[in-house]
């Protein structure tokens, strides 16, 4: 009845209210000549046929994700006031909460999967050395690149979303990748070299260095091309992989092995006091 004012005043918004008693003969004589599939199908977009499904639709703003859940936790505490559980149930739905609750799901999909990863790696490695330091060294070398990509998200404002968030776990796959050959070459080259840590680390650079260099290289700028997309999403995709990609390749190339030499400093410096003398 308010739309039906609203639109005998020529759509004019100040009348979106209900007809007084002289308005509703002018508006009601309108309203009978409706026939009755308008009114069916007017009666779909709100109830279902049995009478018993109610629908409820409104509009809101795309406030982003943190802002939605603090709204949706509001409205769920109204609904539960006007709608006792025990009478009615009500389900909240729509493209927003869908994507707002799919963001989260990913999210805690992501950190979840993360933490995994990290616990295999370093078992993985505690099965290779048998050393608590070896350990750390893997983890902080992996895990740095990935803290370098979420502060430049942070600064640069890009959002946490289906197509950002799948870069973490490429990103992490590959450069594990490369310290997984770096740690296993160097244990192969301690065992062969008799406990020398420093001559262990360097030839171990030698040999797998330059393919994590190529592969990596490779990668950057296979990633790299999807910032020529005309997607925003393809785009943020391609650029933080690439990014995350040159950060793990320099941290597998120089912090893993400086890490392994920190760590072994006591064996490395007896190397070379034996040298010197």
């Amino acid at each position: 009845m308010k739309y039906s004012k609203q639109a005998f005043y020529n759509g004019n918004p100040d009348f979106y209210e209900l007809p007084n008693s002289q308005e509703q003969a002018f508006i009601l004589s309108y309203a009978k000549n409706a026939t009755k599939n308008t009114k069916d199908n007017l009666m779909k977009s709100y109830v279902d046929k049995t009478g018993q499904y109610a629908r409820i639709t409104t509009f809101m703003k795309d406030i982003g994700t943190e802002e939605m859940a603090r709204v949706e936790h509001k409205l769920q505490s109204k609904i539960d006031e006007l709608f006792p559980k025990d009478r009615y149930t009500v389900t909240l739905t729509g493209k927003a909460l869908v994507f707002q609750k799919g963001t989260s799901y990913l999210i805690d999909n992501l950190i979840i999967s993360l933490i995994f990863a990290i616990l295999v790696i370093a078992a993985l490695m505690a099965y290779l050395f048998r050393s608590v330091k070896m350990v750390m060294a893997s983890v902080i070398t992996n895990v740095l690149p990935l803290c370098i990509t979420s502060g430049l998200m942070g600064y640069f404002e890009i959002p946490l979303k289906p197509s950002t968030i799948l870069v973490f776990s490429i990103a992490f796959g590959i450069s594990v990748d490369n310290a997984i050959q770096f740690m296993a070459k160097y244990r192969h080259d301690l065992i062969k070299n008799n406990g020398l840590v420093n001559k262990s680390v360097i030839s171990s650079i030698r040999e797998t260095g330059i393919s994590t260099f190529y592969t990596s290289v490779v990668l950057i700028f296979g990633f790299a091309i999807f910032t020529l997309s005309s997607f925003v999403g393809t785009i943020a995709l391609g650029g933080l992989i690439s990014c995350t990609l040159l950060f793990a390749m320099f941290a597998n190339l120089l912090v893993l092995p400086s890490l392994v030499l920190t760590f072994e400093k006591k064996k490395a410096l007896k190397e070379l006091e034996g040298k010197a003398k």
